[in-house]
Order: structure tokens, then C-alpha cells, then sequence
């Protein structure tokens, strides 16, 4: 029985058991590397997203305030981003210290109303990294408003994206640019969005020597799509516009050490998600899954900081 095949002449069609082509006139024993075009026009090829951006565009950092904690000092600061907006952050470090320092950007979570769904969730780890020497990051990001999701457009969440991993990378200009940075000692941790859009820049910036993936789930469509129901047709279009940007497609790239952190009673990371995203992410790594919601706990807590110094070589104080 032969089968029509997309793509060929209307009079041409494909013998199954010999593979060859034929019409009513010709008889054509196809190449292997026609067939294996063939092959591939029957699948979607996703263009190589860019999250490029002008690195050479001035940083205009600026410092808003200054107050100490535990002997550490935390400065609120300010800085361009790609797109010409300025950013807030807070950079996180002792005076006192001298000689290279390993560095950390620390990228938070959406939980609103919980009161750490912003930048100050990780001044806890960051305070005990700097008594160690690290210099730490903590960004504002869209989902630092309580009603960032409500109010984001579903058609604008593709470009947003892209331009949040330049956000990131730009995070990193920041962060590099304090003194006497060591750059084979340069850590990413994200939470939710922060450790989904963090694996995207991860894996575009080799500059990022270990990554915490931390509460993540393997798609943006996952969570884009909470909320109203759109039409099955307009929700498989959506599904198809994000998948080029699905943080499980970023995660084998990622060749630098690598911890994963997830709960086994989270409502916006399934087991079978949180299985598959640990699956994909190749050696070296850490795959550690905690008693816990999606907000994880302070086991998780104890853990990533430990894990953090072994790999930055921080000394515990």
C-alpha cells in the first residue's frame, strides 16, 4: 500500500516496503540524505533564539541607601538596563575584605502576599556568604509587584522573556563590575521564574560557573496559562510561540556544577515536572527534593548556602 507524502509532487508517492518514489511513469530510488530532509520538514525547527544585548552600554550605577546587618554591609542600588529602564537591587558584601571574591546573583520568586517575593528573599544566604568574602546581587524583577501576573499580556510574554535573560545577563555586568571579582568563582541562584529565566541566561552566559535551580518548572506555558481558558486553538498557538524558550530544553546545556532543589508537595511543580527537568540536567549535579511547598524550606536553606561554599570555596564563619 503506498502513502502520500507532504512535500513531494501530488503525482509522486512512497512505496513502504521498498522506500522508493514512483509515479505512473517513473520509478526514483531516493538518497538517504533526501530522505532524511524529508524527515525533517515533517517536524517544527525552532530559529536559535538571541538574548544578545550591548555590553558595552554604560552601567550609570548609582547608590539609593546603605544599612548594615550581622557585620555585613547591604547597598541598595540602581542601574540601566538593556532597554534604557533602571533597575533596583541590592549588592551584599563586607567592607572588610581584600583579594578575590567569588560572587553570587541571587534572582527571587513570585509568591505574593508572602512577604519574600522580592529581592530581600535570599539576604539571609547573602549575609552568610559575605562573612565568608562573597559579594552577592539580589535583583528586582517584574514579579517583584504583587500583581505582576493579572496584569502581564499573555501576547507580550514571549518578548518579555527574551528580554528578561538580558535583564539577568545585564545583572551579571553589575555584579562583575564590583572590585576584585574572582570570574572562576561566579554563581547563579534562582527561585520559580528566577531559576527558570536563570537557566535560560546560564546557559546563553559563560560567565556563570554554578547554578541553583531552585522550585522550577519545565515550561513558561506551564504557568503562562493559568488563569482564564483560551480557546484550544489560541492555547496550542501560545504553547508553540513559548516552547522555543522551555527551560528544560536550556537545562543540558548547562555543563558547570549544578544543584536542583525541588518539594514533593508542590502545587506548581509536579513530580513527574520536578523528575523530568532533574533528567535532564546533565553531571555534575545535585538533585534534592525536600518536605516542602513550593517555597521550599529552611532545610533547603541550610543545604544550597552549604552547597554554595563548596563550590565558590567560601569559608564558613
Amino acid at each position: 500500500m503506498a502513502l502520500g507524502s507532504p512535500g513531494l509532487p501530488q503525482a509522486l508517492v512512497i512505496d513502504n516496503a521498498s522506500g522508493a518514489l514512483h509515479s505512473p511513469q517513473i520509478m526514483v530510488r531516493p538518497t538517504l540524505s533526501f530522505l532524511c530532509l524529508l524527515l525533517l520538514s515533517a517536524f517544527p525547527v525552532f530559529a536559535e533564539v538571541s538574548f544578545d544585548y550591548d555590553q558595552k552600554q554604560a552601567l550609570d550605577l548609582k547608590e539609593t541607601g546603605r544599612r548594615e546587618q550581622d557585620g555585613v554591609a547591604l547597598r541598595d542600588i540602581s542601574y540601566l538596563l538593556p532597554d534604557g529602564s533602571r533597575n533596583a537591587a541590592t549588592l551584599v558584601a563586607k567592607d572588610d575584605t581584600s583579594g578575590a571574591r567569588p560572587a553570587v546573583l541571587f534572582v527571587h520568586w513570585y509568591g505574593p502576599p508572602a512577604p519574600t517575593s522580592n529581592r530581600t528573599q535570599f539576604i539571609p544566604d547573602a549575609i552568610e556568604l559575605a562573612k565568608g568574602g562573597a559579594v552577592s546581587l539580589l535583583i528586582d524583577t517584574p514579579w517583584s509587584k504583587p500583581e505582576y501576573f493579572a496584569e502581564r499580556k499573555r501576547e507580550g510574554d514571549y518578548a518579555c522573556s527574551v528580554q528578561q535573560v538580558k535583564d539577568l545577563r545585564r545583572a551579571l555586568d553589575v555584579l562583575l563590575a564590583q572590585p576584585e571579582i574572582d570570574r572562576e568563582r561566579v554563581a547563579l541562584v534562582g527561585h520559580d521564574f528566577g531559576a527558570m529565566y536563570g537557566a535560560l541566561a546560564a546557559a546563553n552566559d559563560p560567565r556563570v560557573k554554578a547554578f541553583v535551580f531552585m522550585a522550577g518548572t519545565q515550561s513558561f506555558s506551564d504557568w503562562f496559562l493559568y488563569g482564564p481558558k483560551p480557546p484550544e486553538d489560541v492555547k496550542q498557538k501560545f504553547i508553540a510561540e513559548m516552547a522555543p524558550l522551555d527551560p528544560i530544553k536550556y537545562l543540558p546545556k548547562l555543563k558547570m556544577p549544578k544543584l536542583l532543589q525541588f518539594a514533593d508537595d508542590d502545587e506548581h511543580v509536579s513530580k513527574e515536572r520536578a523528575a523530568a527537568l532533574a533528567a535532564a540536567a546533565p553531571e555534575p549535579k545535585t538533585v534534592r527534593t525536600y518536605s516542602a511547598k513550593h517555597e521550599l524550606n529552611e532545610e533547603a536553606a541550610r543545604e544550597r548556602v552549604a552547597w554554595l561554599k563548596k563550590q565558590l570555596k567560601v569559608e564558613s564563619k
